[in-house]
């Protein structure tokens, strides 16, 4: 009898002693990669009645976290004065630049960075190899103001960088960019520009 008091003792001991430890904590695998703005792209199109434009702006900042090998966030800053039109020479390249760089347009001087920063992924089931493999939703902001939008991507993870590729469209006149819209201005005919402008970026980062 005292042998068993003494077991059941020797046991409550080590049960409270254990209680009594803190919990192994999951060490996290989350990393981050940081955006090169040299290696990385953002080009741009918009369409007007008689033609369009394309060209490139630069990113100033950016990051990428991976959990694994999968994408859970990532911010990015582009530099808004870098606004570039590539189509044009000249003249005419030099008054495309000034004007997207004017109020009418992107108000650079006041608003230098336009941001993205990422809310939320999934993954696409059954992407192809080499094909969009995420869907994201993000905060845009331009100008000052702030919406949401969606789009798909792919992401190509490794140890050493990760590569995304995204094209979508931006309706202007969600940040304040109402210059030849039809929306806003009757009567303007062939001197309208379309509401929807199309981005591809292309973000490579490393550790």
């Amino acid at each position: 009898m005292k042998k068993t008091i003494a077991l059941a003792t020797i046991a409550m001991f080590g049960l409270t002693a254990f209680a009594g430890q803190p919990a192994k904590t999951q060490k996290s695998t989350e990393d981050t990669y940081k955006v090169s703005a040299e290696k990385s792209t953002f080009k741009w199109n918009a369409k007007k009645v008689t033609g369009e434009h394309s060209g490139e702006a630069k990113f100033s900042t950016g990051s990428i976290m991976v959990n694994g090998k999968n994408l859970v966030g990532g911010a990015f800053e582009v530099d808004m004065t870098s606004i570039n039109a590539t189509d044009l020479q000249g003249e005419y390249h030099d008054k495309l630049n000034g004007h997207l760089k004017s109020d009418d347009f992107f108000a650079v001087e006041k608003f230098k960075t336009a941001t993205l920063k990422i809310k939320s992924v999934s993954t696409i089931k059954d992407a192809i190899v080499g094909s969009n493999n995420y869907n994201v939703v993000a905060d845009l902001t331009i100008k000052g103001i702030t919406k949401e939008v969606s789009f798909p991507a792919m992401v190509v993870i490794t140890k050493e960088q990760v590569i995304t590729n995204a094209e979508f469209d931006i309706d202007r006149t969600n940040y304040d960019i109402k210059y030849g819209s039809g929306k806003f201005f009757e009567g303007i005919g062939d001197k309208a520009i379309m509401d929807n402008f199309n981005v591809k970026v292309r973000l490579i980062a490393t550790k």
